[in-house]
């Protein structure tokens, strides 16, 4: 249909929205939104922060000393790694120098002994001595991965590291084992 000169297509009943159009897009929408939040995908699983998770990195008081600056929870990661119905968290943290790279710590954190309490450091993985930078932290089936990379020399740039080494941690006979992958380019 060609319209005469002068008129659009907004001109058009069918083409105009009033308030009754809206309230049922709104209405429609609603109910599409409630309906999605009640469905799952078979085998979904979700966690919620609180007891049954794995201790706040925030809360940790930490042993590296980075003198009047504060200490930034860089990743992190939840599993219960000894299997005692409780989460463990893995941090990675390092001093909030602004600029730079600064080295890494990787600590386990347990939950408090008393209830109010801050999380413990329960073990370290990666000591911030070792001038180390943790890339890809992750955890599958309570073996926690991570790559980490280092400096030949103290004459290499800071901003590129020059070695790497992916490593990972289980936990066997009471206590997290070190894995070390073979170096990149070995045979």
């Amino acid at each position: 249909m060609q319209l005469p000169a002068g008129h659009g297509t907004s001109d058009l009943p069918h083409t105009r929205s009033g308030a009754r159009h809206w309230l049922i897009t709104a209405l429609a929408l609603a109910a599409v939104t409630a309906a999605a939040a009640l469905v799952q995908p078979s085998g979904a699983t979700a966690t919620q922060e609180g007891p049954s998770g794995g201790p706040d990195p925030a809360r940790a008081s930490y042993p590296v000393d980075c003198g009047p600056l504060g200490v930034v929870v860089a990743d992190r990661v939840e599993a219960d790694l000894d299997a005692d119905g409780r989460a463990e968290t893995v941090a990675v943290v390092h001093c909030d120098a602004g600029s730079g790279t600064p080295p890494h710590g990787v600590y386990v954190l347990a939950h408090p002994t008393e209830e109010d309490g801050a999380p413990r450091v329960a073990e370290t993985l990666v000591d911030p001595g070792e001038r180390m930078t943790v890339d890809g932290l992750g955890i599958d089936g309570g073996t926690i991965s991570a790559r980490l990379l280092g400096y030949s020399a103290p004459e290499v740039p800071r901003c590129c590291p020059d070695m790497r080494r992916d490593v990972s941690w289980a936990w066997q006979d009471g206590r997290l084992e070190l894995t070390v992958a073979p170096a990149p380019n070995s045979v």
